[in-house]
């Protein structure tokens, strides 16, 4: 039975697979850490007690690449490059989804508009990172190769996600509400949309790694397209919902350190 554990442990048990998997992943989480890191030396004048959070974002997400990059070299394997069409950080961009690189690399102070859109983008983000970290954890939490890893970048997840919703709605209450519903909203409809072209290339290059038959590989994009019809339809409310966390101040202290695999 096709089932996404089943699909995943197919996946890590080829070393080519998962050496495009970490890959992957690990690319994504460091241009990721660049992004914060731009973003927290930029912030706009009158946010800059965001700083220390922003950086800390970048940090836990440098630290999230490095952890992949550490699993890839566990198995003596080495990084690959990263196929175009499944480079999901740079395919939001072009759909212009959060703050231009080309703004970023810019020495110039980001407004408080940038600031909410920045906000607001990685709720959107964090919400599909922090649901596919429960997933993977659910499934392998208890793996000998994976599951510590999996279990310190959920938690990075979570407290993401916690200060994304924490943050903006501070910012609401302080008048800026009808911009972060907007920009909440564009994200989550150009997130979907990214996020099921990315899905449908990861699995095109994996199903030409393992060899999958044309009826696997087909089930596998009708499963992904039924999964946009419903984000499309109803399930991108999800992801702009806001709501006090029960993590408050999830990144007011240090990133803590990746430990050794």
């Amino acid at each position: 039975m096709l089932t996404a554990k089943s699909l995943f442990q197919e996946i890590i048990d080829n070393d080519e697979s998962f050496q495009l998997f970490c890959s992957i992943a690990a690319s994504g989480e460091s241009q990721g850490g660049w992004e914060n890191a731009r973003i927290a030396a930029l912030v706009a004048p009158g946010m800059r007690d965001l700083a220390p959070k922003i950086t800390r974002h970048g940090a836990d997400e440098d630290k999230h690449g490095r952890i992949f990059n550490a699993l890839l070299k566990k198995r003596g394997l080495e990084p690959v490059p990263v196929p175009s069409d499944t480079d999901y950080t740079m395919l939001l961009e072009q759909g212009g989804i959060g703050l231009a690189h080309d703004k970023l690399r810019r020495d110039e102070p980001l407004s408080e508009e940038d600031i909410i859109v920045y906000l607001a983008h990685s709720r959107v983000t964090e919400q599909r990172a922090a649901d596919q970290m429960d997933m993977l954890v659910t499934y392998f939490g208890n793996h000998p190769e994976l599951g510590k890893a999996i279990h310190m970048i959920d938690n990075d997840e979570a407290n993401h996600l916690a200060y994304c919703h924490e943050e903006l709605l501070r910012l609401a209450y302080a008048g800026h509400g009808r911009l972060i519903q907007r920009t909440l909203r564009e994200s989550a409809l150009a997130e979907i949309k990214v996020y099921r072209d990315v899905s449908l290339a990861v699995m095109g290059h994996m199903g030409r790694i393992l060899k999958w038959p044309k009826a696997k590989a087909g089930a596998l994009a009708a499963g992904i397209h039924g999964m946009y019809g419903y984000e499309r339809l109803a399930g991108w409310h999800k992801m702009v919902d806001l709501k006090m966390p029960e993590r408050r101040d999830a990144l007011g202290g240090p990133a803590t350190p990746a430990p050794a695999f």
